[in-house]
């Protein structure tokens, strides 16, 4: 893509180039190393400034019936409808996922508005009965104020618009910091989302967008104005931010590390199956936290599907991901290749044989460092590097002979996201889902570990944190849960048939 279209993508979405100012962030674009635009950092000056409005607009927002919150967020899902093109091509260029995946991210965006939309008019209580004559005891959620989220470079939108769209309809209003790695596309989705709420007459404050680095996330885990923090990123952030949080007894959702696995088995439609593996082991080149990472093949077809999965594997395009006939862009930055090669070296140093060898690109067609060959390691279940995530497109196979075998060895990592077994057993598909199956936070019958909807609660359990964002009933957790009991007799009956007479 020529930097002339990028500078008008940029001037649509109103991103102004900042310069000469101190401390900033300059982004550079992992697809052809050069820099796309700089912005300031926050300083704690800042922070403090901007913490303090975002109380104020809470106090104005909480205020809003929530059916009227909801139309706020039709407005912005309608804004990032027109933005659409622009938007995914900037995700694209600046995250170096493909074309397809960054259109996809902001339909994402689309598709959170029109739930929240929904949501905001089923924010339901319960009414239980009470064991007291003339009482009527009922639950309300309220909203909780400020909600920090904390997101990560490989979705540098999406997740964020998962947990503001449903903090926006629960009354909350949200701080944002984006990854020091993705700061241009967080300011495009700030000033669309700031330009609906300045057309409403509210306080831009509802959304606010701050940029820097780790320090920063530290300081938004150690504010206890900042009564929820969602954060999404490596276990060992995750682990950081659960400590502070914890300890002014905050409340946190944490979306962390996966090392997915699909286990196919002799009844398998290996044809499902193999795009399964495929797309879920190179999509975003391999930086999704679902992204497909183990594959437990059973014995009896393990020779014919690795096959199947190297001819599969030589039809995959490398290159400038905004060009729609490749598969597959370029790592974040350098520091992922340096990760991306250290997995390689460490797996073969434990045994592992590649059947597909991996690399760095160089070249025609390589304007970056960043580019590298997606490969397939044979592997035993044991292996200390088969049991880490390397965010990275390096996928591991491995042999199973029954199917509690195969659970087993799926289960026994650290990590809990995402899960997934190809089978048309109907049997083992149940067991898959079963109590004695997956112990992760999503299981999927004939579909690939990567790709979420919207409409389910997305996270998982283990070193994945255990929280839960988007759909379902996720949006409890933007809330604080109240119970009240009215008492319209005349007496002061007392639980548990306690007698008190003066």
């Amino acid at each position: 893509m020529k930097a002339i279209h990028i500078s008008s993508i940029l001037e649509r979405l109103c991103i102004q180039n900042v310069s000469g100012t101190s401390p900033s962030i300059t982004s550079f674009s992992p697809v052809d190393g050069k820099a796309i635009a700089t912005v300031p950092i926050t300083t704690r000056v800042d922070y403090e400034a901007l913490v303090g409005k975002a109380g104020v607009a809470f106090s104005q927002w909480k205020q809003v019936p929530a059916p009227k919150r909801g139309e706020i967020v039709r407005q912005i899902g309608d804004a990032l409808r027109l933005h659409k093109q622009d938007l995914g091509r900037l995700v694209s260029y600046e995250m170096g996922k493909s074309l397809q995946e960054g259109l996809g991210e902001v339909q994402e965006m689309i598709d959170i508005c029109d739930f929240a939309v929904g949501l905001s008019r089923q924010l339901y209580g319960l009414t239980t009965q009470s064991e007291r004559p003339a009482h009527r005891m009922f639950e309300q959620w309220l909203p909780l104020g400020i909600v920090g989220i904390i997101s990560a470079f490989n979705f540098p939108v999406a997740v964020w618009s998962w947990n503001a769209a449903i903090a926006w309809v629960c009354g909350n209003v949200c701080l944002w910091k984006p990854s020091e790695k993705t700061p241009i596309t967080a300011l495009a989705c700030q000033k669309i989302v700031s330009e609906i709420f300045n057309r409403n007459d509210l306080p831009q404050e509802i959304s606010c967008l701050i940029q820097g680095d780790a320090e920063l996330g530290k300081q938004m885990a150690s504010d206890p104005r900042i009564p929820l923090l969602s954060a999404t990123g490596s276990t060992r952030m995750g682990k950081s931010v659960a400590q502070a949080v914890a300890a002014r007894l905050g409340r946190t959702i944490l979306e962390l590390g996966g090392n997915n696995a699909i286990i196919i088995t002799p009844h398998a439609d290996t044809k499902t199956a193999l795009l399964a593996s495929v797309f879920g082991a190179v999509g975003t080149a391999g930086q999704r936290c679902t992204t497909t990472r183990r594959l437990i093949i059973h014995e009896s077809i393990y020779e014919s599907f690795k096959v199947q999965l190297v001819d599969a594997y030589k039809q995959l395009k490398i290159g400038n991901p905004l060009d729609e006939a490749n598969h597959v862009g370029p790592l974040i930055d350098e520091a992922a290749v340096n990760s991306y090669l250290e997995a390689i070296k460490r797996c073969k140093q434990e045994g592992g044989k590649f059947i597909v060898e991996g690399g760095v690109l160089k070249g025609d067609g390589y304007p970056s460092p960043c580019y590298v060959k997606p490969c397939i390691a044979e592997v035993e279940p044991h292996y200390k590097i088969v049991q880490q995530e390397t965010f990275a497109p390096i996928l591991y196979v491995m042999k199973y002979k029954d199917l509690e075998e195969a659970i087993a060895i799926q289960n026994n990592v650290p990590q809990g996201l995402s899960s997934a077994i190809m089978t048309l057993n109907l049997r083992e598909a149940e067991h898959f889902l079963s109590v004695n199956g997956s112990d992760c936070g999503i299981a999927n019958v004939n579909i690939g570990t990567s790709g979420a909807e919207i409409g389910g609660a997305f996270g998982g359990e283990k070193e994945t944190g255990g929280g839960r964002e988007s759909g379902s009933d996720a949006w409890k957790a933007y809330m604080r849960r109240q119970t009240n009991t009215i008492n319209y007799s005349d007496k002061l009956p007392l639980a548990q048939g306690i007698t008190f007479n003066l």
